[in-house]
């Protein structure tokens, strides 16, 4: 890994209040609620997550991260940033391919379950502790829905993505198709917090479904993309709808 890829920024390390998660006839958590909620939740299902996404999704998951990873055309030996790396599923795929990684994460009990030799920084996507321009590129896989100023996040991602560097973004989606919307409503509605609650945590798994909708339309974040710098801003459904992915290249300006 490159020295030059930490700049020393810190967050804040005072403690905050304690955060339980949401219970599902609650109104969704906004703001630093959400961002304690969101990092509880993820420490308490890190143990099984990899489980319970491979059995989820059929191990499309694999294969929604392979189609990411194509696209952001690296040359040999990049240094990618995989921000919310959770276990390392980005970073493992991306040393196979003869590429450097770093992976950040909120929750530091995903980073205490994660499978990969890549360095691992516990970091608020917000705030990154890493230079200006120090990545080639960057992933971030099924985690946009659960920051707290989305905003924010792409524009650090506009900061340490060096001019020309590409971005790949993969998070959950409703298809745009009625009969595939329905089918995909009745799985992640209520198959996917069954088999979670069965497999890891029923609280959690039941909340995932619902946060799709803190995710904006999809004009909005490809909106949002380019006020934070990045042309080429595309957007990609990917098995009937049932993932999205969002990929561009950061302005040479």
């Amino acid at each position: 890994m490159r020295c030059s890829a930490y700049a020393g920024r810190v967050n804040d390390s005072s403690t905050p209040p304690p955060a339980e998660l949401p219970s599902l006839d609650a109104p969704l958590p906004e703001g630093d609620e959400k961002g304690r909620s969101v990092q509880v939740m993820f420490d308490t299902i890190a143990p099984r997550y990899d489980l319970v996404n491979r059995i989820m999704t059929f191990r499309l998951d694999v294969r929604w991260r392979r189609l990411a990873l194509e696209s952001l055309r690296l040359a040999s030996g990049a240094l990618v940033l995989d921000l919310a790396t959770g276990t390392g599923d980005f970073c493992r795929e991306l040393g196979e391919r003869g590429h450097a990684s770093v992976g950040a994460d909120f929750s530091f009990g995903m980073l205490a379950n994660a499978r990969t030799s890549a360095p691992l920084v516990q970091a608020d996507g917000m705030v990154m502790p890493f230079a200006t321009g120090a990545f080639d590129a960057a992933t971030c896989g099924f985690a946009l829905r659960n920051f707290v100023d989305l905003q924010m996040v792409f524009d650090e991602l506009g900061r340490v993505v060096k001019p020309g560097g590409r971005i790949a973004l993969l998070d959950a989606s409703a298809p745009d198709n009625k009969v595939a919307a329905a089918g995909h409503g009745l799985y992640f509605g209520k198959v996917v917090p069954f088999v979670g609650g069965l497999l890891s945590d029923k609280q959690a798994y039941g909340y995932l479904p619902r946060s799709l909708a803190y995710l904006p339309p999809r004009d909005e974040l490809l909106s949002m993309l380019a006020a934070a710098g990045f042309v080429d801003v595309r957007h990609e459904q990917l098995t009937l709808g049932a993932a999205q992915l969002i990929t561009g290249q950061r302005s040479e300006q």
